[in-house]
């Protein structure tokens, strides 16, 4: 097997695929690794890195796409489409269920796409999660710097001073990114207010944070109200390869502080609030309704050397699954990984992707028979 490693092309995204370290492994298991000149610079990986593993280091992008199996980071962009083809496999975060066209150009191209975001492991998203540690951490410090009369904020200081009281955190959903949003917020002296439907979420997060957050379950009326006296809301509610649900209306956000701060972590499955748009590290705010939005949906690309090394840990293990096995057996061979089988054959293959789309669902298991 070869496998490529474009340059990513999406504005602001500096992470890369794959590390030397990776290159090394996938090398010592007999497959070919080509990686596009300069990809891992932004991460702080060197071209001279990726020779001394072992990679190829090849000039351009077509060299790259040419692969058996594509790794990349984000989802392709237009320029990209004429690169995809029946021939290679593609494995990356691809949040279909925002991207229509993106849908569209992979069925008709009929491209085998693996979404990184739906792989499974004992029913969690072992891909998903370490980009979700890295946005829920990354929110507080983006809310907080929003919140900041510079970039239109009311002026709170979240952990307050002697004298002034520490502003108010609300965080929507109990998972990986909410639970780590609400650890660090309450870790620098915020008042925090976590709001999830499960309640076992719920205990968990309350018990990571020390007892330190208010816990209720969620309820139309309970975010309502949380979104009302809140001086910053960090959204991180979604359904695993279906479009974020909408949780906050317009007229909520227009019932806010005025220059509080909102942050839609779920932006790249569409987000959940009904304001929300999405926005580039190069202008990552925006105010409407007197509120502020920061909806980069590329979050943990601001912090590229950790947020690389985190994704490789975890996508290198089926990285070499793929290069023992090839593309069909190690689907086969593992439930989980099938799970992200999005596209095959131009059939659609994520039960949630075909309900955005209102298409026709052809189960995994029976697209790679």
């Amino acid at each position: 097997m070869r496998i490529g490693v474009p340059r990513e092309t999406k504005p602001g995204e500096s992470r890369i695929a794959v590390t030397p370290l990776a290159v090394r492994a996938l090398r010592e298991s007999g497959t070919d690794v080509a990686v596009e000149t300069g990809a891992g610079a932004a991460s702080g990986f060197e071209d001279r890195e990726y020779l001394d593993a072992g990679a190829e280091i090849v000039s351009q992008p077509s060299e790259a796409w040419s692969a058996d199996l594509v790794v990349k980071v984000k989802e392709p962009l237009p320029p990209e489409f004429p690169f995809l083809s029946e021939s290679s496999t593609l494995f990356t975060f691809l949040h279909l269920a925002a991207f229509p066209a993106l849908t569209e150009e992979l069925l008709a191209r009929r491209v085998t796409a693996v979404a990184y975001e739906t792989v499974t492991s004992a029913g969690a998203l072992p891909i998903l999660r370490p980009m979700s540690e890295v946005a829920g951490i990354l929110s507080i410090q983006v809310g907080a710097r929003g919140l900041e009369k510079g970039c239109g904020g009311r002026g709170v200081l979240l952990p307050g001073t002697e004298g002034s009281p520490p502003g108010d955190v609300t965080v929507l959903g109990a998972g990986v990114a909410g639970r780590n949003a609400a650890r660090i917020a309450a870790r620098i002296g915020a008042n925090v207010t976590i709001l999830d439907v499960n309640p076992e979420k719920l205990v968990l997060a309350d018990g990571e944070c020390g007892g330190k957050v208010r816990t209720i379950r969620s309820t139309p009326g309970a975010v309502a109200d949380a979104v009302r006296e809140t001086d910053l809301l960090v959204s991180t509610v979604l359904v695993a390869g279906e479009r974020a649900p909408r949780l906050v209306t317009r007229e909520m956000i227009r019932s806010m502080r005025p220059g509080a701060v909102v942050v839609d972590v779920a932006i790249d499955q569409g987000g959940a609030i009904e304001t929300s748009r999405p926005t580039t590290h190069a202008a990552p705010f925006y105010i409407e309704e007197r509120v502020v939005h920061y909806c980069v949906t590329n979050m943990p690309a601001a912090v590229p050397r950790t947020s690389t090394q985190g994704l490789v840990t975890a996508s290198l293990p089926y990285l070499l699954s793929f290069a023992r096995q090839g593309v069909a057996g190690a689907l086969r061979s593992d439930e989980g990984l099938l799970g992200g089988l999005n596209t095959y054959g131009g059939h659609v293959t994520c039960a949630g992707v075909a309900k955005a789309f209102g298409k026709p669902f052809l189960p995994p298991r029976e697209a790679i028979k």
